[in-house]
């Protein structure tokens, strides 16, 4: 531990990630050595952030669901039959309840879906939303077990399932089979984000544009849900490191490396994803909220473990990556400049999804999945992390083996003007029962979405190659919002748009008939 490195890295936490306020901190063989908290949790009130303020940890959530599960049901699996029952339109195979604790269910995303079913950022989405919500699944995006795919609906179900096997409250159970044991003295099950803990205000916007105070009116129950302040999450860091060596430490069962239906090793397991960072093994998680961000990780064999919370929407893997950096005093590795020829836009053959990358010095930026992956020369091609790219003639060939998906990647002429004359109309679709409207005028295409939920804002639509083109979803219920979805046309024997596919990353595949 350089503990100078580490103290002068938390320091300079506040200026590197401006915004409303923050805590840190890092536990080293189960003490805490180093922790901060800055500025405010309410802007408007004065109010100071502080070690003890609750803040939503938002996905981190995850992983305490699952604990319960594995304490309290022990052979998860055995409530496979009662899967179905939240998903009553299912019509592929419904998927173990192991695989929902993996995120291996090949369901869709269930606030994915919700843009889809007409919903707005800031409406009220209530306790009662979510099962009809999941219950307009009819297929999954791909066999469950087969592959990897981010899904809150998973640990929704997760929740409604232990509850009715237990007779007692997600909260109740929290609190006796973790809060409790590691010292979390504070930490509250408040699903309902209009009702934050402590009145903390979480902020959209950055130095540009200002900060102003998110609207949340979700309520989020075994997917995410508590809030617990820096001391809360410290304690239990410092838990996970007591209990390391137990053979049945509820931690060290919850992080066993997964795997999928063939055997092969998955990176992601009871609420927890598996990662290298700086070559090290590290289990953890990050959350968000609009307003919000969250991270925290462990390396088991060094014993250590960093957690970063903002009330703003700055880079949290940035600043708990640095503080690693500087607690152990490693030095960032030096890559290759990327050579000329990676930049340009693909379609994903397996998936149906948009792939563009750019470069810029050693860096290649591929975007494909709701987050950009960050690639490096590695030989003949880039790697970054669990995914590689290398060329196949014109294609691209892309391994995401975290994800269990090896596909090519064929390339796609770039766009940056089309007419949308021929796409407007109003198009249905019979796998989420809603309906779109595109509009196409001066130049501009845009799209509202309609469903269950009501009726969703315009969306902006712009042409990315021949037949494709992007719907851009930057703002959603949930956060980080979808993205770019990617719109591919479907045209009849006479050359007329009949309809089309659209696809995120966490949500794909969903078919779209022009009415009529």
């Amino acid at each position: 531990m350089n503990e100078n490195k580490l103290n002068a890295a938390l320091d300079a936490l506040a200026n590197q990630y401006p915004g409303p306020g923050g805590v840190a901190g890092v536990v080293h063989e189960g003490r805490v050595v180093a922790s901060r908290a800055w500025g405010y949790k309410n802007l408007g009130t004065a109010e100071p952030m502080t070690r003890a303020t609750r803040l939503p940890i938002c996905s981190i959530s995850k992983q305490f669901t699952c604990g319960v599960l594995l304490d309290q049901i022990g052979d998860a699996d055995r409530l496979n039959d009662r899967v179905a029952r939240y998903l009553p339109a299912l019509e592929t195979e419904a998927p173990r309840v192991t695989e929902l604790a993996h995120n291996q269910s090949g369901l869709r995303d269930y606030w994915a879906l919700s843009v889809l079913q007409g919903g707005r950022a800031e409406q009220t989405f209530g306790r009662g939303d979510a099962l009809p919500l999941l219950g307009t699944i009819r297929t999954g995006h791909f066999p469950p077990g087969t592959g990897y795919s981010y899904n809150n609906g998973n640990f929704r179900i997760l929740a409604e399932l232990i509850e009715a096997e237990t007779g007692r409250s997600l909260e109740e159970l929290y609190r006796e089979v973790i809060w409790d044991p590691a010292g979390m003295k504070t930490a509250e099950l408040t699903p309902d984000t209009r009702q934050p803990a402590d009145g903390v205000v979480g902020y959209e916007g950055c130095d540009a544009t200002g900060f102003f105070p998110a609207d949340n009116g979700i309520y989020w129950r075994g997917d995410a849900g508590i809030s617990a302040s820096l001391d809360d999450m410290l304690a239990y860091e410092a838990w996970i490191d007591a209990t390391r060596d137990a053979p049945d430490g509820l931690y060290r069962r919850m992080s066993a490396r997964p795997t999928f239906r063939d055997g092969s090793a998955a990176t992601y397991g009871y609420g927890l994803a598996h990662m290298e960072i700086a070559g090290l093994k590290a289990t953890g998680h990050a959350g968000a909220l609009r307003g919000f961000r969250s991270v925290r990780f462990n390396l088991a064999r060094e014993r250590l473990s960093i957690v970063v919370i903002f009330n703003h929407e700055a880079n949290m893997f940035g600043a708990a990556f640095g503080l690693l950096h500087a607690a152990l005093d490693i030095e960032a590795p030096k890559h290759a400049p990327v050579p000329e020829g990676w930049d340009g836009q693909w379609i994903c053959r397996g998936t149906g999804l948009l792939a563009r990358m750019s470069t810029a010095g050693t860096d290649a930026t591929l975007r494909f999945s709701t987050f950009p992956d960050v690639l490096h020369v590695e030989g003949d091609g880039l790697k970054g992390g669990e995914v590689t790219v290398a060329r196949e003639g014109d294609a691209l060939r892309m391994r995401r083996a975290g994800e269990n998906l090896e596909v090519v990647l064929d390339p796609l002429e770039v766009l940056s003007d089309a007419d949308g004359g021929d796409l407007a109309g109003r198009y249905v679709s019979e796998e989420t029962g809603g309906a779109v409207e595109i509009e196409s005028r001066d130049g501009g295409v845009y799209c509202r979405f309609e469903g269950i939920l009501g009726t969703g804002i315009m969306e902006r639509v712009h042409p990315a190659g021949p037949d494709v083109w992007i719907v851009a979803t930057r703002r959603s219920m949930d956060a980080p919002a979808p993205g770019d979805w990617t719109l591919r046309v479907r045209r009849d024997g006479a050359g007329a748009v009949a309809g089309f596919e659209l696809g995120c990353w966490l949500a794909r595949g969903i078919g779209y008939v022009r009415e009529g």
